[in-house]
């Protein structure tokens, strides 16, 4: 698998703007090779809708076959192409049609991140309490040049990368559970 998709096409960030193929995209690089009948334990849709989903995925190069995952010759295996997708957001806002796609993706994320901590914020009375004091939210208004931006977006790229390797190797760890980390940074409009 590459380590990343560079997305330069509209059409591309159209079939990601859906909530079900985002879902699907994440489950198929958290879990390795599924069928639509394995995802859909995960995403409350019926195997033939996200067998749909999952060909727009495949169309736009976002997904492959993987028929070596299973023995069932009926049924089709799926698996990432990349391990992340990525874009260029100044690129994608010179251009109306790019524009356009992009600010729906972005839109369909933001419901996402909300509906996400809308979930944290209800779980939080079930929760361990250690748990609930490790979490944290923040935000900040800063004053910055570009250079100082450019540096700060570095930054927070190698702690996630430093980040996501000690996740790697805690995934069998006692005690370790999922956790979410979001980080955004953009120049107030």
């Amino acid at each position: 698998m590459a380590p990343r998709s560079n997305v330069h096409q509209a059409a591309q960030m159209r079939v990601l703007a859906h909530p079900t193929r985002l879902r699907l995209l994440a489950l198929l690089r958290e879990l390795g090779p599924q069928t639509a009948a394995h995802l859909s334990e995960y995403v409350d849709e019926a195997p033939g809708t996200l067998s749909y989903h999952l060909s727009k995925l495949a169309d736009a190069d976002f997904i492959e076959e993987a028929p070596e995952a299973g023995s069932d010759g009926r049924q089709r295996w799926w698996r990432p192409r990349h391990e992340a997708t990525v874009w260029d957001t100044a690129e994608f806002s010179r251009d109306p049609e790019k524009f356009a796609a992009q600010k729906g993706m972005f839109q369909v994320l933001g419901q996402h991140y909300a509906q996400r901590f809308d979930a944290y914020v209800e779980s939080t009375t079930q929760l361990p309490e250690e748990w609930v004091r490790a979490g944290f939210t923040t935000d900040r208004r800063l004053r910055l040049t570009v250079e100082q931006m450019q540096e700060l977006n570095a930054e927070i790229h190698a702690l996630e990368e430093r980040w996501l390797a000690i996740s790697a190797q805690s995934k069998e760890a006692s005690g370790a559970e999922e956790v979410f980390f979001l980080a955004q940074g953009y120049r107030q409009p």
